[in-house]
């Protein structure tokens, strides 16, 4: 099985070693490469190829918001996980608008990490659990505006998404196939016009389109 390519972006050299010891470690992943800061993003993703991004919010010279956008601009695909020790409202919705796939606190435990990193790699979007629960504070009150024509089960699934499932566990809890899911996920995307579960989130939970409490 061929490793997916995972760089890194932190300023601090003692954390990069050890998530790239981490990486190394697995036998489905492994570090393509470290750098100290986002100056030269662009650059490096493309000297590297990754499958994935781990970026650092706050470094020097060019933090990990402007990073991910200048990564986003050029490689719209690429999915990006932004990694900080802060839950900062507006860092968190920033990097979001930003294009980053997830939002991660850095106390996060290495079983877990790689857990939320595979989850990134099958189009996920993996998110602390606090983080998850300040996305749906901020929008709790803004309006639904428009009639998407989501079914039952699509409102469902949605749900279970907003919630952070991974679509193996909206597949257990819905009593229905890995493959019917990526279908009705696929349904979803094309009636919300987005294109990445953070995009299908972030709409659902400003528009109100499931119930978050």
């Amino acid at each position: 099985m061929k490793k997916k390519r995972i760089i890194i972006f932190d300023d601090d050299a003692n954390r990069r070693d050890s998530l790239s010891m981490l990486l190394d470690m697995c036998a489905d992943m492994e570090c393509a490469g470290t750098f100290e800061n986002a100056s030269n993003a662009c650059q490096q993703v493309e000297l590297t190829l990754p499958d994935l991004v781990l970026m650092d919010m706050d470094m020097p010279q060019v933090n990990g918001i402007t990073g991910t956008r200048d990564i986003k601009a050029a490689y719209p695909s690429l999915p990006i996980i932004i990694q900080t020790v802060l839950e900062s409202d507006l860092n968190i919705f920033e990097a979001l608008k930003a294009g980053a796939n997830g939002y991660l606190l850095k106390a996060t435990s290495p079983e877990k990490l790689l857990e939320q990193l595979r989850e990134a790699l099958q189009g996920g979007a993996p998110m602390t659990g606090s983080v998850a629960i300040k996305v749906l504070q901020f929008f709790r009150e803004e309006p639904t505006t428009t009639n998407y024509h989501l079914t039952e089960r699509e409102k469902k699934i949605l749900k279970l998404l907003v919630d952070g499932h991974s679509y193996k566990m909206i597949a257990a809890k819905s009593g229905i196939s890995y493959f019917t899911v990526c279908n009705h996920i696929k349904s979803i995307y094309d009636k919300l016009h987005v294109n990445s579960a953070t995009e299908a989130v972030s709409l659902a939970i400003q528009q109100r389109l499931v119930r978050t409490s």
